[in-house]
């Protein structure tokens, strides 16, 4: 079978636009596989995944089950990514965007009240609070591309970004810590201080509150070997957080 020289891609906003900003010449592949390849491209993470992969928000996607490429050389073209000689070409805009949680359901509104799987679960978490000391000890903790620990804050830092809740002294300690973890994860937790998430979780954050929500946080959960896992953990520690700071207001 002949490799197609041109490939449609959907795109998030923000990655077509770095690639639009990026200047003509080689990238670094940082990870290559038959499902995902990643490259350097201005110190961020840049990927392009199968329809297989995990949709991380800092990747472009294609519809295969599998790449038609190995990932060997890449470079930038007049704003479009060619792995192995393809170009891959932007066709559509992906929402990374994580949705909005209302303030009714940070409150004491009916939402929370029905949903009672959400409400046991945060009564029974107890965590040890989040704050910018902790970030230090939790950037980079854990195995794989995507530490365990880079996936907790990752999940916190989108749901306070779902509630529209500032946390600017996080942000900063995970920004100063940023080169203590891989590059795929580092590019993750800038995407998640920008609000940006897994379509996994996206569906969470937007399930809270809803019948949905239990079979959503189970399919979240599912998402890697931990990183799901993380997320998830993170958004409930995010959840007791904003909770606690409604009740207090």
């Amino acid at each position: 079978m002949t490799t197609p020289r041109v490939i449609p891609v959907s795109a998030p906003p923000r990655v077509h636009h770095q690639l639009q900003a990026a200047p003509d010449g080689a990238v670094r592949v940082v990870h290559r596989g038959r499902h995902a390849v990643y490259v350097e491209l201005g110190g961020r993470c840049v990927g392009v995944v199968a329809a297989t992969a995990t949709a991380v928000p800092c990747a472009l996607r294609v519809t295969a089950l599998e790449l038609p490429f190995a990932g060997e050389v890449a470079d930038v073209r007049a704003g479009v990514l060619h792995v192995d000689g393809v170009a891959l070409v932007c066709g559509r805009f992906v929402d990374v965007a994580v949705p909005h949680l209302s303030a009714q359901l940070l409150g004491k509104g009916p939402l929370l009240a029905e949903s009672r799987s959400l409400s046991q679960q945060l009564r029974e978490y107890v965590h040890p609070r989040l704050d910018p000391a902790a970030v230090a000890e939790l950037v980079g903790s854990g195995d794989g591309l995507t530490p365990y620990f880079d996936d907790v804050l990752c999940g916190w830092l989108a749901v306070h970004r779902a509630a529209g809740a500032a946390t600017p002294d996080v942000d900063l300690a995970v920004r100063a810590h940023l080169g203590r973890t891989t590059l795929l994860s580092a590019t993750l937790l800038q995407c998640a201080i920008d609000g940006e998430v897994l379509p996994e979780f996206a569906a969470r954050v937007a399930a809270i509150g809803t019948t949905e929500e239990p079979g959503c946080a189970a399919a979240l959960a599912a998402v890697g070997h931990t990183s799901g896992a993380g997320l998830l953990d993170g958004g409930r520690r995010a959840l007791v957080d904003l909770f606690a700071r409604t009740a207090a207001a």
